[in-house]
């Protein structure tokens, strides 16, 4: 028996609940699907992530969803995938104790360490399928906006040069990739006290770590010291590179994420302000392009 409502997905069809008595209830948050929390009476916790709109034009993959979901539970860090249905738009992993994280939690040095260190073991997981490069994505967002004809600020394209000359810096010592998260805002951890879990691999591939750890930078809005913890964190000894390309990579995040807003204000059915969130981003990013560090920044990546 469940108290679901009419307006939620099927569960009753979930292979892993034939049997079962159980009960569900929404969770928070979920921009592009809406997420299930499944107590069963026998005991078993579950979350389903029931996908919606339209994933293609936001460059979701979800069966890479769903085998990078498995990885990163290989890894000691994610949820176990216990069940997955595309054709029902439903993946079910296994419930995490814990709380997610708010942007303000990043001030307490032992939950940015457990952060940084959960983000560590990750990336020394299993590879990923597929890769992600945010260059290659905002040029696909890019063309999906002009395609589209969705609305994008009027000087959006003004900061093509400033774009172009982040790319060139960050290729000249190009690093490694490992398997990334891509999208550690600060819902994507939840943390039991003792460890964080991270979930959330809609954009999963396999990428740069200083994305990773700009993308959270920004995305948790931390301050310039909590950033320097963080990369410290990570790292253990940073070097001024390590810290440079993170800071690079936090306007990089900005300025391609900013187009994921844009396109969902226009597309997405989920009632958010998606603009103003988009415009968030690319304002940030405008800040550090035109800002008086750019310059300085550019030439510690180069360097490597």
């Amino acid at each position: 028996m469940t108290d679901a409502s009419a307006a939620d997905p099927p569960l009753d069809r979930l292979a892993c609940l034939a049997g079962r008595s159980w009960r569900v209830g929404d969770l928070p948050g979920g921009l592009t699907n809406r997420n299930f929390h499944v107590v069963c009476d026998d005991g078993l916790e579950l979350v389903v992530r029931w996908s919606k709109g339209d994933a293609s034009l936001l460059g979701i993959d979800r069966d890479a969803e769903a085998a990078n979901t498995a990885a990163a539970y290989d890894a000691g860090v994610g949820a176990e995938v216990v069940e997955y249905r595309p054709e029902l738009a439903m993946l079910v992993i296994g419930f995490l104790p814990g709380t997610a994280l708010a942007n303000g939690d990043f001030a307490d040095p032992g939950i940015l360490a457990r952060a940084a260190d959960a983000t560590r073991r990750l990336h020394a997981g299993p590879r990923f399928t597929g890769d992600f490069d945010m260059f290659a994505r905002q040029a696909a967002y890019l063309a999906t906006v002009r395609r589209e004809g969705y609305a994008l600020p009027s000087t959006y394209d003004d900061h093509a040069d400033s774009w172009a000359a982040a790319r060139r810096a960050l290729a000249v010592a190009a690093r490694p990739t490992v398997p990334c998260n891509n999208d550690l805002l600060a819902a994507n951890f939840i943390d039991d006290g003792e460890a964080c879990h991270l979930i959330d691999y809609e954009y999963s591939g396999n990428n740069e770590a200083t994305f990773e750890l700009g993308n959270t930078a920004t995305e948790c809005d931390l301050t310039p010291e909590q950033v320097e913890a963080y990369v410290e964190a990570y790292y253990g000894s940073p070097s001024a590179a390590d810290l440079a390309r993170v800071r690079l990579q936090m306007a990089v995040s900005e300025y391609g994420w900013s187009l994921w807003g844009f396109i969902q204000a226009a597309a997405s059915p989920i009632d958010y302000d998606f603009h103003g969130w988009g415009m968030e981003r690319f304002e940030k990013a405008v800040a550090t392009f035109r800002g008086p560090v750019f310059t300085s920044l550019l030439e510690d990546v180069a360097r490597g």
